[in-house]
């Protein structure tokens, strides 16, 4: 292995790289379910030269959605890094340790009650507890590739 590439590959394991990639992908990912919500539920009636309220709304929106994503993001990347380090293992628990706290604390303080806390944790332990047992993979390698477009020439 390139000297280099192993330097660029530690700074990827880096605590607070992947604290920031984390947040970072978060807040892209909420704000772009943000545009999406805006654009289904908060359409509203723009009249003729007055589309600045709702551009606002939906700023607004993509906000919201994108700093609670970069939350969740952040928390889950921040404790599946430092279970990782304590337990001194690399498997399925230290993503379900993550997603709980994450759902736990982000969600939960959203939510406001003990029971949509642990909801919310339960529910992201789980999805990360499986996404990290699978493989990171929702797709079983069979050797085939698939191309876009044909690479057999037409007989025309």
């Amino acid at each position: 292995m390139d000297p280099t590439e192993k330097i660029r590959m530690e700074d990827s394991e880096n605590l607070s790289f992947k604290t920031f990639s984390g947040t970072m992908s978060g807040f892209v990912g909420g704000a772009v379910w943000g545009a999406v919500v805006a654009s289904w539920y908060d359409v509203p009636k723009v009249e003729r030269n007055v589309a600045l309220p709702g551009l606002i709304r939906t700023v607004k929106l993509m906000g919201n959605y994108g700093l609670t994503f970069a939350a969740i993001g952040g928390v889950f990347a921040l404790t599946d890094h430092v279970a990782e380090r304590f337990r001194e293992k690399k498997d399925f628990w230290n993503g379900a340790i993550g997603g709980f706290v994450a759902g736990a604390s982000v969600l939960g303080l959203r939510g406001r009650t003990i029971s949509s806390a642990i909801s919310a944790g339960a529910a992201l332990a789980a999805t990360a507890a499986l996404v990290d047992a699978s493989g990171q993979t929702t797709r079983i390698d069979n050797g085939t590739v698939y191309f876009p477009y044909t690479v057999e020439k037409s007989s025309k």
